[in-house]
């Protein structure tokens, strides 16, 4: 991966939460906006849109018409969440972020699915399989866990699932960094501006034609209609995703999009994912090596620190994960890697890293000197 077209600091460690542009995003986005303060060809941004759906479509392993653009991953998870009306229940994971929640919550007094809450901290199809029966039609789940970094498995959750029930993937905290079984998401959404790197305004919705007769289009609008302007409302829907938008997308957005997804097609998501797994795994070493507890880790026994390498299985790495330091506080942990040079994300008494493939070696080295600081002379 040719780390030049980016230039986030080097102790940048908060893709989990905004992922800085690469050069080629910050051009196609300034060269939308001139062209729209000029004669706004119109032709210019529709080319960009299919360009971006084009490549979208690569990346999800998906047909065209599968794939639309909405505002943000809170918007995708909403148009899913109206999409299913009527009996029935989705479940869903008790730690989930609260995007992938208050959608389900909000419908579920208006029309939609009731919410059944599964509480095991990590959802494998085991766990699955105990909650289903015949009310369940729909599971909706993040493909990475935005805190400890568990990656969902999606393939094994979809075959528990069965083709009679929606399988709804936030996708937004490992698309594009990690390998995932996008081909098990039956609804998939992703914004752009974390993992992406294509900033705000724009993200994927992906809708399978496996599942088109489970879904309504409950949140399309005008933007997902035949001719809209052709007769009295309502109009037919579209086919495929595009049933589900309400209007137009940004166009910049999308085309910046469009951009960073190509980007991450030419590097390969393997590549990416390795790179960033090494990373993680040299800043989660050198945080054990300072006496840290890391989240997801096995027991260490004894009440000690888990050695380098313990915990979790290569299987399991994702771009993200967090710790904390036994009898110090978080804050003045956070604060002290700041201080460093280090940008993290502290969530209660969790420290959370959460590098990229560019991330470079020299924030293991800020890390390890941060968490062992030299002592002072006695006098």
């Amino acid at each position: 991966m040719n780390v030049q077209i980016f230039a986030e600091p080097s102790g940048y460690l908060d893709f989990a939460r905004l992922g800085p542009l690469s050069h080629a995003v910050a051009a196609v986005l300034a060269e939308s906006a001139r062209r729209r303060v000029g004669d706004m060809p119109l032709a210019w941004f529709e080319e960009q849109v299919a360009r971006t759906r084009s490549a979208a479509a690569r990346l999800l392993g998906a047909a065209e018409h599968e794939v639309a653009f909405l505002s943000s991953t809170s918007h995708g998870l909403f148009a899913a969440a109206a999409a299913l009306p009527g009996e029935g229940v989705v479940l869903l994971p008790r730690g989930e972020f609260p995007a992938n929640v208050y959608p389900w919550l909000r419908f579920a007094g208006r029309g939609g699915l009731r919410v059944r809450w599964i509480d095991e901290a990590r959802l494998t199809p085991q766990v699955l399989a105990e909650h289903l029966d015949a009310s369940v039609r729909a599971l909706s789940v993040s493909a990475v866990d935005a805190l400890t970094g568990y990656p969902a498995p999606l393939g094994a959750l979809k075959e528990v699932l069965g083709p009679g029930r929606v399988l709804v993937v936030d996708a937004i905290q490992g698309l594009g960094v990690v390998p995932l079984e996008v081909e098990a998401a039956d609804v998939l959404v992703c914004g752009g501006q974390k993992w992406l790197r294509a900033g705000w305004g724009a993200a994927l919705f992906l809708a399978r034609d496996r599942v088109a007769g489970l879904m309504a289009p409950g949140l399309g609008g005008w933007s997902g209609v035949e001719d809209p302007l052709a007769g009295p409302a309502p109009r037919p829907p579209l086919a495929g995703a595009a049933a589900h938008t309400m209007t137009n997308p940004d166009w910049s957005a999308v085309a910046a999009l469009g951009v960073a997804i190509e980007l991450v097609l030419e590097a390969g998501v393997a590549e990416i994912g390795r790179r960033t797994a090494d990373r993680l795994g040299e800043l989660l070493d050198t945080a054990r090596a300072a006496g840290a507890r890391v989240l997801l880790d096995a027991p260490a026994g004894a009440g000690g620190p888990a050695p380098p390498g313990a915990g979790r299985g290569t299987a399991e790495w994702s771009g993200i994960g967090s710790f904390t330091m036994p009898g110090q506080d978080p804050a003045a942990v956070h604060a002290a890697l700041a201080a460093a040079g280090l940008t993290t994300t502290l969530r209660g008494e969790w420290i959370r890293l959460s590098p990229h493939a560019t991330t470079s070696g020299e924030a293991v080295q800020r890390l390890a000197a941060a968490l062992h600081p030299p002592r002072k002379e006695s006098s």
